[in-house]
């Protein structure tokens, strides 16, 4: 995706934890299903292969009163610098990897269904100064918010909580 002209999500966080630390909540699987997601959300599935070209597969779950709501993501790879700057492109999908239109699920008229989602990490300090970039979703919208609550939880899970 290389469309810089939007108005895209764009969320900068400082972690008390070392760069290294920071990086493998974002490519080790076991660590990355501990904070992704808002509130109330789980993370059953997250499958990395890390790699430029390599796919990622992510279920994100949530027990509503009558159903478990599942929304699964896929992607792929395009840029790997170890411990600073992850990009990956990103879109809704069946959990067999099927793509799902983003009009299907609800989202506007509009929505792209591959996204771009670059982390770029810098020391600062003793810790870790993360800006996260997420094209093709709108600042201000629903998805922010959720970037918001997931990276409220990695804070916690970097600190220990």
């Amino acid at each position: 995706m290389t469309d810089d002209s939007g108005d895209w999500v764009r969320i900068t966080r400082s972690f008390a934890a070392p760069i290294e630390t920071v990086w493998r909540t974002w490519t080790e699987p076991a660590l990355f299903r501990q904070w992704y997601g808002p509130k109330g959300f789980t993370v059953p599935v997250a499958e990395m292969d890390l790699r430029v070209g390599g796919t990622r597969r992510i279920c994100m779950e949530m027990q509503a009163p009558d159903r478990v709501m599942r929304m699964w993501f896929t992607g792929v790879y395009t840029e790997i610098t170890a411990p600073r700057r992850l990009v990956y492109t990103e879109a809704m999908c069946e959990e067999d990897g099927t793509l799902i239109d983003p009009q299907s699920m609800g989202m506007p008229e509009g929505t792209p269904a591959f996204t771009e989602v670059t982390v770029d990490l810098a020391e600062a300090g003793e810790g870790t100064e993360m800006t996260m970039i997420h094209k093709g979703v709108p600042a201000g919208s629903p998805g922010e918010g959720g970037w918001n609550a997931a990276f409220d939880n990695l804070a916690e899970a970097l600190a220990g909580g």
